[in-house]
Parts: C-alpha cells; structure tokens; sequence
C-alpha cells in the first residue's frame, strides 16, 4: 500500500505510507450513490512530518498501481499526544477524507431550468460541466435511461443530486481518481457458490425477512384530472365568473429569465452555434451582426428542450432592428435548429431599408405581416397552451426492468395551442406603450411533438438587438371569448401589467381586469384540467392465489408514496407499482459477506457499491442476485496489500434501490380512491378520454354536444350530472349513453354541468380514466 497527500503548498504529491500507524486500521468506507469515506492515522515522529492540510488530495493505491481510494481532506487532522520519542514529541494524527466529489460538493450548482427529457448521463456530465468543465473525466458515464424531469435545487450538493439522478434508471455513480463513472447496477457480477474453494461460510450472514407484496397502493403528486370547460356569457356589467372546479396549476418558477447582463452569454441557460462571431453581448443586450447566409447555422438556443405541455408563456424579447435582416426569431422546433422544422416563431423577411414580421407555424409562413421600422423595437411573445400537462411519463425500473428496459417512458399524445403576438413600440409615442399587441397567429398544430428545442436566434443574416428574454408556465387555464357569429380569440391570463386580460384566482374564478369586461352576449370559454391526487391500486393475483391457505386470503398488501421518480400521473402510479412488484414477489434477501481481499467473489480484483452478487448457497437454500450497498474495507495487512471486505448486500424488496418513498402523502378520500387492478389490467384497463369534447349551442332547455370523436364499433359516451357512479348498473344521475358523436341533453338550471365518458363492450364495460367536464352557466 501506498500513501500520497497533496498538501498544496507547491511540492506536489508527498508520500506518507511511512507514517501510517498500523495500531489504528487504515479503514475505507464506500456506499452506493454516496461519497466514500477514509480513516487513517499517521504518526508525527520525525522532523520532516508535515501536518496534512485541510482539502489536501489523498491517493492511497497498491503497490502494482491499482487506485483503491483518491479524495480530499474534508477536516483538519484530529491531534492525539503520545508522549516524547526520539525526536521529540510524539503526535497521532486522524485523518479523514471523501472521495473526489468533496470537490464539486464544495461548490454551488447554478440555479438552472430542470432538465426535461434528457438521459441520466447527460443530466450527470451538465452538472459536472456546470461546476468544474474540463476536469473530471466523463466517458464512463453512460446515458443509461432517460429522465421525464429532474429539477435541480441549488441549496442541494453535487452529490444528492448525482444519487438522485442515478437512482431514478437504477445506476450507480462513482468520482475516483478524477473519473465520474455512472452506469447500470450489477454491470459487474460477481458469483459467490459454497463450492468455490475461496468461498468463508463463517464470513456469510443472510436474512430473509417477510416483506412479500402483492397488492399495492401507490400515491404521487397533485394531477391534472377532468377535461373541463366552462362556459359563460357576458352581460356587459360582470367581471368575475365562478369555475366549476379548481383548476390544476403548474409550477410557475422562470424557466428563463435573462436580461444579458454578463459579458458573455451564460453556458447555463444558452448554447450557441456562431461561425461567423457575429453574437455578442454588450449593455445588457444580445447583439446580432449578420450570420453566415445558411439557415440554422448562426443560432443561440436554450440548452434545455421545451416540454409542451399545460401553458407556457414565451417572452423572446424587446427586438429593435438595425437593419433588414433575414432569419428565425423565437423557434420552436420539433428537431434540430432548421426553418423547415419550425413549430412556431417569427419570421423575420428583408424589404427596402427594414424588415417584415410573420408567424411561421410547421415549417410554412402564414397570417398577417408586420413591416418594421426604423427606431421601433418589437416584444414577441409566444403562448403554449395544451390541455396534456406532461408529454411524457416517467420510467420505473426493477431487477426485472433494468436500465434500458423500464416501465413506462411512453410519450403523450396532444394538440397544442399557439399563440404569437407582437408589440409594436414606438418610443416617441406614449400611447404605444399600453397599445394592443397583435396577434399574428391564433391556431392549433394538431399531435403536435411533446418536446421542443427553443432557439431564440436562428440568423440567416440578422441585424438586431434583444433586450431580454423570459419563459415561464403560467396559468393551465385557456381562456377564448368571441362576440356572437365571430372568431373566438385568446385572452391572455396573467398580471394586468405584463399585458394580460384576466387572472385565475383561488375562489376558483375568472376575473377579467376592469379595463377587458366582457361585452353584452359575449361568449367565454374557460379549458383547463381539474386537481387531484395520483394514485393506483394494483394487484397480482398470480401471488395473492400462491399465499392462499385456508382462511388467509393471500393478500400482502401497502401503501407508498412515491418520491422518486416522481408520481406525476395515476399512470406513473400505476407504473411504480408494477416495477415495485416484479421484486416484491419473491423472498427478500439481505446480508453481508466478510472475506480478505485475496478471495474476493468471483475472482473480483475490488468489489464497489452497484456491483452485483449471484449467491448460490444451496445448504441455506438461497439463490438469488443482490447488489451490492456498502463495502467496509480495513486494511489489516498494508505490507502485503491485504484487506478484510465487509460487503453489505441485498436485493431490491430487502431495500428499494430504483424506488425512493416518501413521508405524508395526502389521505385520499372515499371518493378519490382508484379502483384495483390486476398487473395484466395496468395499461389496458381504460379506454380513451374524451379530450375534445365541447358544447356547440345552448338553449334554455337544451346543451348540444360534441365529443370529439365519433364512437367506434362497440364503443358508446355515458353522459352524468356528477362525476361519479359510472357504470351499466347506476343510472340514478344518468343522463343518458350515446352512439353518436353529436347529441343533445336537456338542460334543467342556469347552471349546469355534464360529465362524459367514453366505455366500451368488456364486461365489465372499460371507461376512460377522466371525464370531460363541461359547464354551463348561462341566463335561462
């Protein structure tokens, strides 16, 4: 064994294997998805002895080279007096250490925009990147699995964040010897057979407790539920309008907020593609000089792709332009940065001595055209509005789904809203300041993707300057009205001062600002997805019948609540559930193996937490595959490079590993609990929600609707005055089952409301997971 610490004082790496005292064992601590940890103590007898430094990098390895530990002093070495020797006074020395993420641990993350739709790996190397580029290396870390979400809270280390981030696809990360590595548990297995002529049978300890599940409730977060619209009608007085459920609401933290502020643009928020060096950033604004004539080529894009999913507000800035200019200002696009991609922006269109504006939606230009000019600046702004607030669901893994393979992860189709709007600013004219923007473009891009990657800049040949730049999601609410016999148009929902015409309050109402009160008959339409909490009751009756005996039904049942990966969705419940119970099934295997490093399993050179063992001890009848959680490594014999490995170790029912649960989860309410499935039925169980369902026309007695869809072959739309009592055999608040995709109900009060669901011909019928809701309170 040898020791080397780098006390930074300009000699480099110093070697004190000769001061390690041998009375107190050199000890090494390694956890899975946590920093490893060493003990040591070094003897301060000699004159040359230097007190090792606080943050001094430590590198124990063999004598033929191997690493077995590299680090950081994380406190000053705590000073035990032995007396007087030889030289002098006689001091011991204990040390401590943390393996090489103490230094990224040491400093703050960035407070960045979570990460959307990216791999485990990739979200692992930004945070790398983020705190110290270029010094640690990354090419073991492997992209594993792919994230739904992962927010980062700077307020947490390095570490936590990297944990969570591997957990999630059921991975391990390790920081030694200046390498990050992330990869999928039991990558390396190792077989530990009572046959094998190294194997201890004293050195084994195993338990197997009684943790078999086989009927699970999984609880998750807040979820967007019914398909609601609410209809109203103005009488020319009334301001505020009663919701008839509370709307869903997303988190409303800035995804991006920039104002240019820096010298150079900030690598966490942008990355930018500039061959020509015609970006730069100067008195708080961006400054584009041209580009290279190439559509996609000059481009400054968000570095996070945009999910598009509930409301998102896209404020691409104050422009003024310094000339005419060609180019992409705003994109969403469904791939790469290029014109015939674009979702949404605003085309920018050389003319004489200035520029035309137009919304671009799917690659073609389209509505009006703004010509600009000179000495006006122009605020763009986008609205995203889709009534699927994830587009995508998370993935669970379990020893059966491992890293690649999960449960879940499926995209969720959608239609999505945009609205494109430009302010026209003149700075010589006061009134142009409170002025109505324009609207260029009101429509739906229908299957739009779930995922976006937004590119503020895409020059061909620009000259102009950006302000400032901000995104955030703003109210899930869409608000429409239209006087009778017109169009209907988007009414922005927001603050009065960032131009919005009315806010969402927690009553839950409408309120439209003084200034926007609706008009005499004119006709309003609230869309926006109801509240409520994720949950999924899932059984497999394969293993409750295998439990049966006698009077014992079989059933081993729980409840968790999930943390992570988070339960966004009654489907992400479902999901967990069933990647619970592929390990909850079988017996539950822990324990640990204490054996010299000379016979370690399987012939292992080392053994690190995330590697895994395949036991195979017949006389204890234990078969199975564990991985390993922590190894304890003393170093009993450094002379001779020898260690006692105490490996702690256990299969994933005996300690979730892909799975973290949390504490005080919501107590769900009669009425709230999800129905149980069977394992066969998760995926299956429902039919389609009815989405697009509306009111066409209203009478004093009658609702006309519209479901969206016409029914297919054995498919029917149960219609109820409340949300509940679904099925054949409960027609106590039934308004009728319909084979058409238009039909009429009777309307019994001003305000009403109906309640839609697709079913099926099973028996017992399917029907679709949520309701459409529709409201109406109109004057009779």
């Amino acid at each position: 064994m040898k020791l080397t610490i780098d006390n930074l004082r300009g000699q480099g790496p110093v070697d004190y294997t000769a001061a390690v005292d041998l009375e107190t064992t050199p000890r090494i601590v390694r956890r899975i998805n946590a920093p490893s940890e060493l003990a040591i103590a070094l003897l301060a007898g000699a004159s040359a002895f230097v007190v090792p430094a606080v943050s001094g990098r430590i590198v124990m390895t063999r004598a033929d080279g191997s690493v077995i530990f590299t680090g950081y002093l994380t406190a000053g070495a705590e000073q035990e007096y032995l007396g007087v020797g030889q030289h002098g006074p006689v001091v011991r020395y204990h040390v401590t250490a943390q393996s090489d993420e103490a230094l990224l641990d040491a400093k703050a993350l960035p407070d960045r925009a979570p990460f959307a739709g990216r791999t485990a790996g990739s979200a692992l190397k930004q945070l790398v990147q983020d705190l110290m580029p270029g010094v640690f290396d990354v090419s073991g870390v492997q992209d594993v699995d792919t994230l739904a979400s992962y927010a980062v809270n700077p307020e947490q280390a390095f570490s936590h964040h990297a944990a969570e981030i591997a957990r999630a696809p059921r991975a391990s990360y390790r920081a030694m010897n200046g390498a990050i590595t992330l990869q999928p548990v039991g990558a390396a297995t190792y077989g530990l057979s009572e046959s094998d002529s190294a194997f201890s049978p004293e050195g084994l300890t195993l338990e197997s407790p009684a943790l078999l599940l086989n009927d699970l409730m999984v609880v998750g977060l807040d979820e967007p539920q019914a398909y609601v619209r609410d209809y109203f009608v103005g009488n020319g007085l009334s301001r505020q309008f009663y919701l008839s459920q509370k709307p869903f609401a997303q988190s409303r933290a800035a995804l991006i907020e920039e104002t240019f502020s820096g010298a150079v643009l900030d690598a966490t928020t942008w990355q930018v593609s500039d061959p020509s060096s015609v970006v730069s950033v100067a008195a708080q604004t961006l400054k584009i000089a041209g580009g290279t004539g190439q559509d996609g080529q000059t481009t400054v894009s968000f570095v996070e792709r945009m999910e598009l999913g509930g409301a998102i507000e896209l404020q691409h800035g104050d422009v003024s332009f310094l000339g005419p200019s060609q180019g992409l200002l705003g994109g969403l696009y469904a791939g790469g940065v290029a014109a015939a991609g674009c979702l949404a922006g605003f085309q920018v269109t050389p003319v004489v001595g200035n520029s035309t504006i137009q919304a671009v939606i799917e690659g073609a230009a389209t509505g009006p055209m703004i010509t600009t000019q000179s000495g006006h600046r122009y605020v763009l702004t986008t609205y995203v509005y889709s009534m699927e607030v994830y587009r995508s669901q998370e993935t669970y893994h379990s020893s059966v789904h491992p890293a690649g393979a999960g449960v879940g992860g499926g995209a969720v189709a959608a239609d999505v809203r945009f609205v494109l709007e430009v302010h026209d600013i003149d700075p010589n004219n006061p009134a142009s300041w409170i002025a109505t923007a324009t609207v260029l473009y009101d429509g739906v891009v229908q299957s739009a993707p779930g995922f976006a990657t937004y590119a503020l800049v895409n020059a061909a040949n620009m000259q102009c300057s950006v302000a400032y730049t901000y995104a955030a999601h703003i109210s899930t609410a869409e608000v429409r009205t239209a006087v009778p016999s017109a169009t209907y148009a988007t009414q922005l929902v927001g603050r009065l001062v960032d131009g919005a015409q009315c806010e969402i309050t927690s009553a839950p109402s409408l309120d439209f600002y003084p200034q926007y009160v609706p008009a005499l008959n004119q006709l309003i339409v609230v869309s926006y997805r109801g509240l409520g909490r994720a949950a999924a009751h899932v059984r497999n009756t394969a293993s409750v019948a295998t439990q049966q005996n006698g009077s014992d039904d079989g059933v081993r049942g729980a409840v968790r609540a999930v943390k992570l990966p988070a339960a966004r969705t009654a489907t992400d419940c479902e999901n967990a559930a069933l990647a619970i119970m592929d390990d909850s099934v079988a017996a539950a295997w822990s324990g640990t193996y204490l054996t010299w490093s000379d016979f370690l399993p399987g012939g292992a050179l080392d053994i690190f937490p995330g590697d895994g063992l395949a036991m195979n001890i017949a006389s204890r009848a234990a078969a199975f595959v564990a991985i390993v959680r922590q190894v304890e490594i003393e170093l009993a014999d450094p002379a001779n490079d020898r260690g006692v490995y105490a490996i702690e170790f256990a299969n994933d029912l005996a300690a979730s590993l892909a799975v973290e649960y949390g504490t005080g989860a919501k107590t769900l309410s009669l009425g709230q609990l999800p129905p149980l499935l069977t394992t066969g039925q998760v995926g299956s169980h429902y039919v389609l929600n009815l989405t697009g369902a509306q009111i066409t026309q209203v009478t004093a007695t009658t609702a006309s609707i519209d479901a969206g869809i016409t029914p297919a072959s054995g498919l029917g739309i149960e219609v109820r005055l409340n949300d509940f009592g679904w099925g054949q055999a409960n027609d106590r608040n039934l308004v009728g089952r319909f084979s058409t995709q238009t039909f009429t109900v009777p309307r019994l009060a001003r305000t009403q409301s109906y309640f839609l669901r697709l079913y099926d011909n099973s028996s017992p019928p399917g029907y679709s997971r949520y309701s459409a809701a529709l409201h109406v309170d109109y004057p009779l």
